[in-house]
């Protein structure tokens, strides 16, 4: 499977006065991002919210600022998957400018982890998630 990225553009809203990204709105592109890799294999988050039933949420995450993202650029988002056990998906998640042979701006892991829609406790991943994600690593 190739590398999923997701394009966006800094808008005034991202920034600060400065005009350069605020560093909180990178998780808004990084979220973005696997709500939209959600969406490019047929799964949209309501959708898996009533069924199989769970819903995704963040429990861990760490980025590393390598290089300010500004007003107008461009950026490739991308998010590669990871399960971390029976509820959990590692995402390792980078952002560069114009592309992916761009610079790189950021870069870290967001773990999120499967909770059952009515109660909102941990729950396993659905088993069709496992399996596509299992058969991306093992390319």
């Amino acid at each position: 499977m190739s590398l999923f990225t997701w394009p966006a553009r800094v808008y005034w809203e991202d920034t600060d006065a400065g005009g350069v990204v605020y560093y909180a709105n990178y998780y808004r592109f990084l979220e973005r991002a696997r709500a939209e890799w959600l969406r490019a294999r047929g799964w949209s988050q309501s959708a898996l919210a009533l069924d199989p039933g769970v819903l995704f949420t963040v429990v861990e995450s760490q980025l590393k600022y390598l290089r300010p993202a500004r007003i107008d650029d461009l950026l490739a988002i991308s998010c590669e998957p990871v399960i971390a056990g029976r509820v959990a998906i590692d995402f390792r998640q980078r952002v560069w400018r114009d592309s992916e042979a761009g610079e790189l701006l950021a870069e870290g892991r967001v773990r999120v982890v499967s909770v059952a829609a009515q109660n909102f406790r941990a729950c396993r991943l659905p088993e069709f998630m496992v399996r596509e994600i299992g058969a991306a690593e093992a390319s």
